[in-house]
């Protein structure tokens, strides 16, 4: 209290406006950065069929999913012994109730208590369920089971809520794509008004419980059956130039992917129906890896590059046109290739793995955090075809080494990688130095048709290619030494950088009040020394 007395009562008076101004303009940031660090991270999930030969007994499946890196699955029923198995892991799983039991639990809230309590309650916390899905795409494939699939779901809820579980445990039900007229444009979407009366209920309750809406959405059948008008560039994510990207002429926004246009023809049919606080939950997608020959687009290359960009686009918090602050997450539909499938061929072959675990492909996935990232099918290299006379070869391996930039040091004479001294060997060694660089885009492993794409590790003696797991461990262990990698290091840079600029701005705002108070002192000064001289 004592240095009180040397301030007159307004600078309390001038501080405190000076200390509310700046924190209201700081505070002005504080709430975007807060809704980011709030908001759920997006993540990719893979759904878990079981028409599979010899499929993985529980405990070794959920061994496979830790090996991966998968944290969040979706089971089409609640296998008792595979929640079990997933009991103390940090997976999270979606339940289902199959499209045979919506009859009984629409029609009894007994029947729907006693589902909850014996495959829910009888396994969370331990087993993380995070939500229910309640049938799968009832409204077009068992129409008959529509007018119970609310009851059922208010049913379910309620016994969530005598259990007190309705806070931790979402419930909705998966709906086809189908289900939206008039998709693109956007803007024009609607939904099929023969299902608007069980929509509405359904959207309503979503909004009221903050569940979300399940969507199956497949830029694969769209292509299918829009061959000629949907670009295939635009079904894989791949990247496009401004003259072919679609736009909404409604909107004018630009869309560069189909799977993005589909998540906002949903987003615009619901706010037809006045409902604009849902958000969307993918629960299905992908792209077939073999089909007949009515299905000659159901390839290994076209499904490696629609789930590998599909899982870049959401890792990367791409968000859509529409909604760019909002990223929904994806099932990716499927674990593994069901061979017990009945025909078409496709119908089995939409799996990243064989029922023996095996990859069905490599996904590239580089830089797109730890899911699906591991060894087996993260680390390829690109090396020099066989057969290629040494002419072609020599023109590919220049352009790498020149406007390619790749790295070449290491073939120069006396270099560990020069010996054996042939065209052939340099130019792998400068093709993986390219398409490493290039974050193992299938696509920068091609240098005219002279180069392939494999698993085998090409380094030899001392000569380490870029790829090499020997090079990334060496690295690793230098980045480990230091500091903690990943994402959560670029989060935690990112929030001390936020506090840091917050309290400079706080403070900066501190000195210019008290500069301003000093002016403020000297002119009062100088006006009571001119009273006192008149």
């Amino acid at each position: 209290m004592a240095n009180t007395k040397n301030f007159p009562p307004f600078f309390f008076f001038f501080v405190l406006f000076c200390c509310c101004f700046f924190s209201t303009s700081s505070s002005n940031f504080a709430p975007e950065i807060k809704v980011q660090q709030d908001k759920d991270e997006p993540y990719v999930g893979v759904n878990i069929g079981t028409d599979v030969s010899n499929l993985l007994s529980p405990a070794d499946l959920v061994a496979f999913l830790q090996l991966q890196k998968i944290t969040h699955i979706r089971l089409y029923d609640a296998d008792p012994d595979i929640l079990k198995a997933l009991a103390k892991t940090k997976i999270r799983v979606i339940i289902s109730v199959p499209n045979n039991q919506i009859l009984a639990i629409g029609s009894s809230n007994t029947t729907a208590a006693a589902w909850i309590g014996r495959n829910v309650a009888a396994y969370y916390p331990e087993t993380l369920i995070t939500a229910i899905a309640v049938g799968d795409e009832i409204l077009t494939t068992v129409p008959s089971s529509a007018p119970l699939l609310m009851p059922a779901i208010e049913s379910l809820y309620s016994a969530l809520v005598a259990a007190n579980l309705h806070n931790q445990i979402k419930i909705s039900t998966p709906n086809a794509a189908s289900i939206i007229l008039d998709p693109f444009p956007p803007s024009q979407a609607f939904f099929n008004q023969s299902m608007s009366s069980v929509l509405s209920k359904l959207l309503q309750f979503c909004s009221r419980t903050e569940s979300p809406l399940m969507m199956n959405l497949y830029p694969y059948y769209v292509f299918m059956q829009n061959k000629g008008v949907v670009p295939i560039d635009n079904s894989l994510f791949k990247p496009l130039t401004p003259s072919k990207e679609m736009v909404d002429p409604n909107t004018l926004l630009h869309y560069t992917n189909v799977l993005d246009a589909m998540i906002d023809s949903v987003y615009f049919s619901m706010k037809n129906l006045n409902i604009t606080d849902v958000l969307v939950l993918v629960t299905e997608s992908g792209w077939p890896s073999k089909g007949d020959s009515k299905e000659p687009y159901a390839t290994i290359d076209n499904a490696d590059t629609y789930n590998s960009n599909l899982i870049k686009h959401i890792i990367d918090r791409s968000g859509t046109p529409l909604h760019p602050e909002i990223t929904s997450s994806v099932y990716i539909y499927e674990l593994f290739n069901e061979d017990l499938r009945s025909p078409p061929l496709s119908e089995a072959n939409w799996g990243l793995f064989h029922g023996n675990s095996t990859p069905v492909y490599l996904l590239h996935v580089s830089g797109s955090g730890t899911f699906l990232a591991n060894d087996t099918t993260n680390q390829t290299y690109c090396i020099a075809m066989d057969g290629v006379d040494k002419r072609t070869m020599q023109a590919a391996l220049d352009w790498a080494c020149g406007p390619g930039r790749a790295n070449c040091s290491e073939i120069q004479p006396g270099e560990s990688c020069y010996q054996p001294n042939d065209v052939k060997n340099h130019a792998s060694y400068a093709f993986d130095s390219y398409y490493q660089k290039e974050g193992g885009s299938p696509s920068s492993c091609d240098f005219k048709g002279v180069a392939m794409i494999t698993t085998t590790d090409p380094s030899h003696g001392s000569c380490i290619f870029p790829g090499s797991k020997k090079v990334s461990n060496k690295t690793s262990e230098v980045v480990n030494a230091t500091q903690p990698s990943g994402a959560n290091t670029i989060r935690f840079l990112g929030a001390q950088t936020s506090k840091f600029d917050k309290n400079v701005h706080v403070l900066f705002g501190v000195a210019l009040c008290l500069f301003y108070y000093s002016l403020i002192q000297v002119q009062l000064s100088f006006l009571a020394e001119i009273f006192l001289f008149v």
